[in-house]
Order: C-alpha cells, then structure tokens, then sequence
C-alpha cells in the first residue's frame, strides 16, 4: 500500500472479526516497526503482544472493572477537560460512534453497553501494550512512542488489518500486571487493539472528519 493511501484511508476499527492474526503477521509488522524515529535513537519502548487465552481473560476482566465502577487509576493520567475546539471535536466523534449503533443519547444501558465492548477491546483478538521504563523523562518517551505506535497501526493496515488506539486498554494498570507480567518499573502508556475488521459494520464505516490544514499550520516566508 502506497504510504500516502495508507496515512489517509487508515480509521479506528470498533469491530473485529473473530479471526486470530498470525504471529508471524505480529511480528513482521513490528520487524518493520523497529525502525520507528526516536530521540537519540534511545528506542525506549516496549512492547507487550497479548493474544489467545491471557488475552480473552484480561478483556473480560477489564470490562467488569467498567461495569463494577473501579475508579481508574492509569499510570499516565488522562486529561480531565479539554479546550475548544478539541472538545467540539470529540464531542463529535462521540455523537457519530452513537449515531452508527442507533443508540440515543439518552439510553444509559445502550451507552454502558457499548462502553463495556469498548473496554473488551471490541474483542480484538490482538493487542499490544507499549510502555516505558519510570526512571526517564515520560514527556520525550511519549513521543517516541506515538512514533512507533502509528508506524505500527499503518504497517498493520498495509496488511489488511485494522487497528484502535485505546485508553481504556490501559486504565487499569494493577489489573494489567495481575494477569500480563509488565514490571512495576514500567509504565504502561497506551495499548492498541488488531485484528481483521468486520468492514461491513456501520461502526466501521462512519465519515471521518479532520481539521482542515489552515486550522492548523502557521506559515513563514
């Protein structure tokens, strides 16, 4: 896949299908991803792939933490407010997520359902965990690591996979190390769900929206 088509048609998956992605499908794809920029080449991520049974078992478990009310506690907190026009913009998303499963805004139990299949990862048959070592700067380790985590997520669709950038992946980091052995001198940034998307979901087929690029860029002459 040319790179411009891949940056351009890539989306958040919010469906999979049930079918397993081959290891060796994984481990091309983070083969190439190695080659991710980072600050100094100091390469400082990691990265856990979970799959088959510790996969299924972290979903499920994940999931009742939502519905049970478990205050999250992520180890790199999320922003609590954000200014226009960002908010408009997820408020957006939000509404267009609910719009493509027919689900009213104020139907509760429709909404946390959907939450719950969120926090199960949307039953991704894959996911990688990135995290970095606590002991360095986390501002220049984040960025590294969105380097590789987007380089990840285009390689995957490259080869027919989809992925999604997921914070509720990672909202739960006692629950993460009480089921994938991830040190407690790590700290987990951010996980991503793939697999093989079910295209004919309308969860997957929604318009997309961005900035257009004078909303945006400064330019200098």
């Amino acid at each position: 896949m040319e790179i411009f088509q891949a940056v351009t048609t890539r989306r958040s998956i919010r469906r999979f299908k049930p079918d397993s992605v081959p290891e060796p499908l994984l481990r091309e794809i983070l083969e190439a991803a190695r080659w991710s920029p980072s600050w100094g080449n100091t390469q400082p991520w990691e990265v856990a792939v979970v799959t088959g049974a510790v996969l299924d078992r972290f979903q499920k478990a994940n999931r009742q933490h939502l519905i049970d009310g478990v205050t999250p506690n992520p180890d790199t907190p999320m922003p609590e407010a954000w200014p226009e026009p960002l908010k408009q913009r997820y408020g957006d998303v939000g509404k267009q997520v609910l719009t493509a499963l027919s689900i009213p805004r104020r139907d509760k139990e429709a909404r946390l359902r959907y939450a719950g299949e969120m926090f199960a990862l949307f039953s991704a048959p894959a996911l990688l965990l990135f995290s970095v070592d606590r002991g360095i700067p986390r501002e220049y380790a984040m960025l590294d690591t969105g380097a590789i985590m987007q380089t990840v997520c285009l390689l995957a669709h490259a080869r027919g996979l989809g992925s999604c950038i997921l914070a509720a992946s990672v909202r739960y980091p006692a629950l993460i190390r009480e089921i994938i052995p991830i040190p407690e001198t790590k700290a987990v940034i951010i996980g991503v769900a793939v697999g093989y998307p079910d295209k004919e979901a309308p969860i997957n087929q929604f318009t997309r929206e961005r900035a257009n690029l004078d909303a945006f860029t400064l330019w200098f002459k």
